[in-house]
């Protein structure tokens, strides 16, 4: 059956590409990239916010390692180098148990704050890649704030 002439034929192959973006928060953040002014500022707005939070999560990496590191002590520390070499259990085992815990939950959390770092970073790289000027002063802007207000946190120990 022949289709009307005022309608075009339906075919699967021949419809055109859906234009929406994939989602995710990647996807929006292109998508609010690619409208006008209104959404620009707002675009620019979530890079900068995203950027000095990439800043915060450096300096609370190394906030991290430095307390994990300044509560074990060279005694503490000793221990595990020496109950790890001898493979000898002694009577001060719950000390290095405990020890061993801290030192994981430690671990562990610079290991989260390391994979949020990552993502941040690829997100703030691919926002950079829309190759928009002011998506890109948005990201410098927000790595400049970031460090301004972060690092001195470093200091306050």
């Amino acid at each position: 059956m022949a289709s009307p002439p005022d309608q075009a034929p339906h075919h699967a192959l021949g419809d055109p590409p859906d234009p929406t973006p994939a989602p995710g928060f990647a996807g929006q953040l292109l998508f609010l990239i690619s409208k006008p002014q209104s959404s620009m500022a707002l675009s620019v707005l979530v890079v900068l916010l995203l950027a000095v939070l990439y800043e915060g999560i450096k300096v609370g990496k190394a906030r991290l390692l430095h307390q994990a590191l300044t509560s074990l002590s060279i005694s503490t520390s000793q221990q595990l180098i020496e109950e790890t070499d001898q493979h000898s259990s002694s009577s001060d085992s719950p000390q290095v148990s405990r020890t061993h815990l801290r030192w994981f939950l430690c671990h562990f959390g610079q290991s989260l704050l390391h994979v949020a770092q990552v993502v941040i970073g690829y997100f703030m790289m691919l926002a950079v890649m829309s190759y928009n000027t002011w998506i890109f002063f948005g990201v410098v802007l927000g790595s400049g704030v970031g460090y301004y207000l972060a690092y001195p946190l470093l200091s306050m120990t």
